[in-house]
């Protein structure tokens, strides 16, 4: 079966199709009322995306598609706003071979908040080529903060941001590859020292870390990566609060980078979309009663 549908995805691949097909996966309901909204979130994010010139979104949920086939099909990017830990939805052997095999095409490959986790090992070797870092327990950290990025690199996801602050759990100290060997920052901030109020865990603290940040090293919640296979990878660690998407800069700057994975022309000026209260509040996932 592994095989087989490995063969489907791979034989049906049009890469060079003129739309440029971007596909969403869009984990399944997690945390309470507006936080982890992946589908809400792949919404609003395709509202923008598909009023650009020459792309087309598609959104599958809960992670990973029932017909990899279809899905992945003339695909140009992937962007998966998820879970992630040892319930990443790329963390299976037959679909992180699937993934591999699409991304040797050429495919972009974008990750978002929860997503960057993934086990140590296979799969966060994998996230390593794949967008060239990823959140490893023990060693990254994932506290609620406002984070200023106080100045911007020039770099075509950049196109458009300017320098903002804003509150969420920004996930910092990520595994990046040796050396940063093909890894750009795209927002970097000091995280202060109140980030590291909690005892030493999985996720809360180690002495690497705290070393990092009693130096006032910048920490790196978004970077991208150009592949030697001619991919483009990326990594956002914010997004938990689902009303960040309301902030232009925010959500320019994920815009720009998954046109930019797919291999496209960042508008000068960064995809420009505005959103609505309606916008925020439609396809929210059934999580109970909302403040």
């Amino acid at each position: 079966m592994k095989q087989t549908i490995l063969a489907l995805v791979l034989s049906c691949l049009s890469l060079a199709a003129a739309e440029k097909k971007i596909v969403l996966l869009a984990g399944s309901a997690s945390h309470g009322p507006g936080e982890h909204e992946f589908n809400a979130g792949c919404h609003l994010l395709q509202k923008c995306l598909d009023a650009v010139p020459g792309v087309k979104t598609e959104i599958y949920t809960n992670g990973w598609p029932h017909d990899p086939m279809r899905a992945f099909d003339g695909a140009s990017a992937i962007f998966l706003y998820s879970d992630g830990g040892d319930g990443n939805p790329f963390n299976r052997p037959e679909r992180r071979e699937i993934i591999d095999r699409l991304l040797e095409r050429g495919i972009g490959l974008g990750c978002a908040h929860y997503a960057v986790e993934v086990p140590q090992g296979a799969t966060g070797d994998a996230f390593s080529k794949w967008i060239g870092g990823y959140f490893l327990t023990n060693w990254s950290v994932n506290p609620t903060w406002t984070a200023e990025f106080k100045s911007l690199p020039r770099h075509p996801i950049t196109s458009g941001v300017h320098p903002f602050k804003i509150h969420d759990e920004w996930y910092y100290h990520m595994k990046f590859r040796d050396g940063m060997q093909g890894v750009t920052p795209i927002l970097s901030a000091v995280a202060p020292p109140t980030t590291l109020g909690r005892s030493d865990g999985t996720h809360s603290g180690n002495p690497a870390v705290r070393e990092a940040v009693a130096k006032g090293d910048p920490q790196i919640v978004m970077w991208a990566t150009e592949r030697p296979d001619g991919g483009r990878g990326f990594g956002f660690t914010g997004a938990h609060y689902h009303k960040n998407w309301a902030n232009e800069d925010f959500r320019k700057s994920v815009l720009n980078a998954i046109l930019w994975s797919a291999k496209m022309d960042v508008p000068k000026n960064g995809v420009e979309c505005s959103i609505s209260e309606d916008d925020l509040k439609a396809n929210l996932d059934p999580k109970g009663k909302r403040q």
